[in-house]
């Protein structure tokens, strides 16, 4: 009799409106916030629930509770924030306070060229002593050439072309995000363009990116409209995705946003994805002599540039070089601040009493300067902040404060957000957000990462839309934005009510061949079809709407059985598509079957990897089991509409 009690009782409870069940709980809810998910779509008012590092939820939630409740009401929830472009210091990345009162979960370390030749010991280096933020990496084009060829402006023979290859490879392997190069700086600077497109040849069936601050040369007057087109052709003749690193149009050609932009959707309609990382800001910073020195003067690093300074014949053609380039880049010296003595340029020029080239020579003869230098035009600025294929990046990274740095290590997310969507209305806050988070993570290939959807990793950023904004400025370069009101790193606290909290839950992000660079359109609809032993999948998803269909597979090793609960965010793009999801899983023992709770999913189906000939599908659930399946072409297809 007590047995039948209970049975009824459990199956009566079955039919109890929702408010009468036992609640479910979660580690955290954020309640009625306006979730900005990622996409691009409009933003909507719900709750969103987090559970082992996962969301689990999206929705009206007033029936579950949590350990953590907090009201967002008023506030925007988004996906963290992912730079692309990041000189995160060692130091820097156990506390990155700096880029958490910024928003951003995620730093993709060893921009323009420079990294370490093995990256998966660079990562663990730095993750010794813990991650603030998530961490990944580029292997640095840079660095590969120089450990071969060195500082000489010399040609390098076949079997060096190869091992400069074999680096590239080396380092793709280990799970580097792409390959940054900086060809503006020596002594990637030496190297022709056939001979970056050899070495990167290495590069083309990994699916990667190459991120490039773009070469200008003095043969093309310095032209940045010249300079975006060698990317392109670098991407186009290698098949990888070019993307314009902190793109801008300098000095003399200010205006020319749309014939750049123009360049890029050419590229991008010939098949050749063409996309762009950028800071909200009209002036950069690098060592000062790093882009007005001539090439030839700094052949042999920086002892053979010192003599060619004592040089009496060729000090006076240096300094007129130097000046050429200085008019070309930035129009005048004015346009210069010293950021590590915090002093105006012109006022150097004062106490040496003499020209800009004689100048820079006499300080790069004292030390090594760090310049903040004005480049750009506020309206080109605004056009390339609207290119949908425009990723926001600070070129900066974690770091602690110091007076020397520029404005964008604390400001540049919130001065998007504050000036350009909510003061000057230039960008939609939707479109901004993507442009965050969606985009990045589209452009190096992170599947579980970027956007707000059920099962995908919990890096949140919450934040006051009408207060947001940057204080930092040239003279003050380390004042923190304000209105970030929490951010979750992989499901942690680490900034709370505007406080970093010193917890330390990011993580060492590493590439699997499976993740490839990808357009992120904006989302259209798309829909997958599984059919394979111990997996059923009919999964659609429109433009902004959620993804709707049928899933149930089963694990080989475990023999769990894992049916949909609640879909969460579709990907496609060619030969690719991965998903999210939240499962009820159940085990089955004879007749009996046991319900073992809901586990978050990442699904990634990869029919087009050269290196794996093929379709692959590759299953991981939360808790870290994951396995991969091997699929006939009859067995799936993916369609965009």
């Amino acid at each position: 009799m007590r047995h039948l009690f209970l049975c009824l009782f459990l199956a009566s409870s079955l039919l109890l409106p929702p408010a009468q069940r036992a609640a479910e709980s979660y580690d955290i809810i954020f309640r009625n916030g306006v979730i900005v998910d990622g996409t691009g779509a409009p933003g909507y008012r719900a709750d969103i629930a987090v559970r082992g590092g996962f969301i689990h939820r999206i929705g009206n939630l007033r029936n579950s509770q949590a350990a953590v409740e907090i009201d967002a009401s008023g506030l925007v929830v988004a996906p963290g924030f992912i730079n692309l472009h990041s000189h995160a210091t060692l130091a820097g990345v156990k506390t990155a306070v700096n880029m958490l009162t910024q928003g951003v979960t995620t730093e993709i370390i060893n921009a323009d060229g420079a990294s370490s030749l093995s990256i998966s010991k660079q990562l663990s280096y730095f993750s010794a002593a813990g991650l603030a933020v998530n961490l990944g990496g580029y292997v640095g084009f840079n660095s590969v050439w120089a450990s071969v060829v060195g500082q000489t402006d010399r040609r390098p023979d076949a079997a060096e072309i190869q091992k400069m290859r074999d680096l590239l490879t080396d380092n793709l392997k280990q799970g580097a995000w792409g390959v940054s190069a900086g060809l503006d700086y020596k002594p990637g600077y030496f190297a022709r363009t056939d001979e970056v497109i050899a070495v990167m040849q290495a590069a083309q069936p990994w699916r990667t990116n190459f991120p490039n601050h773009d070469r200008l040369t003095p043969e093309h007057n310095f032209s940045s409209l010249k300079a975006i087109s060698e990317t392109i052709e670098i991407g186009e003749m290698t098949d990888v995705m070019p993307v314009i690193t902190h793109m801008k149009v300098q000095g003399h050609e200010q205006g020319s946003a749309a014939k750049a932009l123009a360049m890029m959707r050419a590229a991008s309609a010939r098949g050749h994805e063409t996309v762009a990382d950028i800071y909200p800001y009209l002036a950069g910073q690098t060592g000062l002599g790093a882009l007005f020195v001539p090439a030839w003067a700094v052949e042999g690093g920086r002892a053979e540039m010192l003599k060619r300074f004592a040089d009496p014949t060729l000090r006076p053609r240096i300094a007129q070089e130097i000046e050429t380039a200085l008019k070309a880049r930035v129009l005048k010296p004015e346009n210069i601040y010293v950021s590590s003595s915090q002093r105006p340029f012109v006022e150097y020029m004062r106490e040496y009493n003499a020209g800009a080239g004689e100048t820079i020579m006499r300080m790069l003869e004292a030390g090594s300067p760090m310049a903040i230098m004005t480049f750009g035009a506020e309206n080109d600025l605004v056009a390339l902040l609207k290119f949908p294929g425009s990723a926001v990046s600070c070129d900066c990274g974690a770091t602690e404060p110091h007076p020397g740095l520029h404005p964008r290590y604390y400001g540049t997310f919130p001065r998007v957000l504050g000036r350009y969507v909510r003061e000057t209305k230039a960008m939609t806050l939707e479109a901004a957000i993507r442009q965050m988070t969606g985009l990045p993570a589209s452009i190096i290939g992170i599947a579980e990462r970027g956007f707000l959807a059920v099962g995908m990793v919990a890096d949140i950023a919450v934040f006051d839309p009408k207060t947001i904004i940057d204080h930092a400025t040239y003279q003050q370069p380390t004042l923190e934005s304000v209105g970030m009101r929490h951010v979750l790193v992989n499901g942690k606290f680490a900034l709370r009510d505007g406080k970093a909290t010193g917890e330390k839950a990011g993580r060492v992000l590493v590439r699997t061949s499976d993740l490839p660079s990808r357009p992120m359109t904006l989302m259209p609809g798309r829909a997958l079809s599984v059919k394979a032993n111990d997996f059923n999948a009919q999964l659609s998803q429109v433009a902004s709407g959620k993804m709707r269909g049928t899933l149930r597979f089963r694990d080989p090793k475990t023999n769990e059985e894992f049916r949909l609960l609640e879909a969460g965010l579709l990907q496609v793009a060619n030969k690719w598509a991965s998903f999210t999801a939240r499962m009820r899983v159940s085990q089955h023992s004879g007749e009996r079957t046991v319900l073992a709770g809901e586990r978050t999913v990442l699904v990634v189906l990869d029919a087009g990897n050269p290196l794996r000939p093929g379709a692959t599908m590759r299953i991981v659930v939360e808790g870290g089991r994951q396995w991969e399946a091997a699929l006939k072409p009859e067995e799936y297809q993916i369609r965009l509409r």
